[in-house]
């Protein structure tokens, strides 16, 4: 039998996790994906499939402003952006879903920020 490599394992935590999490239009959730490149976050309504805000160190701005994209420094940013823009739509609070990733690192780092602007989860 085929050893699974790391991200094989990440997406069975993430699939498990997924049985757990849904977001609402009330409670929409918060899911968090980073690559070996960038750091991603969409703020998603799954009741009716639509993402509501998102933020990614892919943006213009932020990759100009950043010293690296994949790194602490840039999970700060972009959940702060995230929350930010979450705000705006009138998102008070969030189901945060780490995506498999373990709670430590970037995905904590991000997760402190968008707390930190007021964001609920």
């Amino acid at each position: 039998m085929k050893k699974k490599s790391r991200n094989d394992m990440r997406v069975i935590r993430h699939q498990r996790l997924r049985q757990r999490l849904a977001g609402t239009a009330a409670i929409p959730r918060m899911a968090v994906y980073h690559s070996l490149s960038h750091i991603y976050v969409q703020i998603i309504d799954d009741d009716k499939g639509y993402t509501l805000a998102a933020a990614s160190t892919l943006e213009k701005p932020l990759r100009e402003s950043l010293k690296g994209t994949c790194n602490v420094e840039a999970a700060k940013v972009v959940g702060k952006l995230a929350a930010e823009r979450a705000k705006a739509k009138g998102i008070e609070a969030v189901v945060f879903d780490r995506g498999g990733h373990m709670y430590h690192g970037k995905v904590k780092a991000l997760a402190d920020a968008a707390r930190e602007v007021g964001l609920k989860f």
